[in-house]
């Protein structure tokens, strides 16, 4: 089965060119769900699986506390994995037909207000260049919405300031382009100016916007810790992730009315239901203001 498995990767890099981070996500299903099938149902060729075999396995995750999310990705992964094998006439049957997906618990995403962005980008210090190069990085993720990895990824020529523009490159290495205002682009070119000369290192030549302390391109990790203690210094105490100003980002702008269309293409959401759930807390927000503010709530 490890074989299979193998092939299908192959297939994912080769053929359907996927995001690295998504090629992960399959094999590390996939690897749990072959396990399953050796360990507990003691099955040692894919042929013989059946439909109760992978209703056994979501149900053995579900006992494990695993949220709707994860059950629903993890049959995902088992249902491209079996049409490959069924295309590929590895197998002669698909045992993940008319299984249905678990109902997603989709919780609304977790925001900062205006007062807590503007305390949060306003934090770094501008006095060194490590300071310079977190401001520029906060505002320009609170002015495009891009996520992190997009954020480490961008390379010098990736960003005009002057035209006020960023091109990333997002899931499934689509291209997009999006806006940036007056306030980010005058970060960027800031810490391109009186920063990022402090960063470049003679020994590492790297074209990346953003470095870090040795002059290699800055890594997620190396964002989250940044994040973690410019989150303390202003004094946060919301649960804040490097997804947390994408999410304002989105969320913000739909509440000061922009259309839905738009924000779903500066996100590079592939399905506009992604970008719906952004709408929930302008909602809330409306009925808040309404029993407020109405003579008759």
């Amino acid at each position: 089965m490890e074989d299979q498995l193998k092939d299908f990767m192959n297939y994912l890099i080769v053929e359907k060119e996927l995001a690295k981070n998504t090629i992960v996500s399959y094999e590390r299903d996939l690897k749990s769900y072959l396990r399953y099938l050796k360990d507990v149902e003691s099955i040692e060729t894919l042929n013989k699986v059946k439909r109760v075999h992978i209703v056994h396995f979501l149900m053995f995750l579900k006992e494990q506390e695993k949220s709707s999310k994860t059950l629903a990705r993890h049959l995902a992964s088992v249902r491209a994995f079996h049409q490959f094998l069924l295309r590929d006439k590895v197998t002669d049957q698909d045992p993940s037909v008319l299984i249905e997906t678990p109902r997603l618990e989709r919780s609304q995403p977790k925001v900062l207000n205006l007062q807590e962005v503007a305390t949060l980008l306003d934090t770094p210090k501008l006095d060194d260049h490590f300071g310079i190069r977190d401001k520029a990085m906060l505002e320009l993720l609170y002015a495009t919405g891009i996520r992190v990895s997009e954020l480490i990824g961008l390379d010098i020529d990736n960003v005009h300031v002057t035209m006020g523009f960023v091109r990333c490159n997002g899931a499934g290495n689509k291209e997009r382009v999006i806006p940036i205002g007056r306030t980010a682009s005058d970060a960027i070119k800031y810490f391109l100016d009186n920063g990022r000369p402090h960063f470049v290192s003679n020994k590492h030549r790297d074209n990346a916007l953003f470095l870090n302390h040795q002059g290699k391109r800055l890594t997620r990790q190396g964002f989250w810790k940044i994040l973690k203690k410019l989150a303390k210094e202003a004094g946060i105490e919301k649960d804040l992730t490097p997804h947390t100003l994408r999410h304002s980002f989105a969320t913000h702008l739909l509440e000061n009315g922009a259309d839905l269309k738009s924000v779903q293409e500066m996100l590079g959401h592939a399905d506009i239901s992604t970008t719906q759930i952004y709408t929930q807390g302008s909602k809330t927000r409306l009925k808040d203001v309404y029993s407020k503010f109405h003579p008759r709530p």
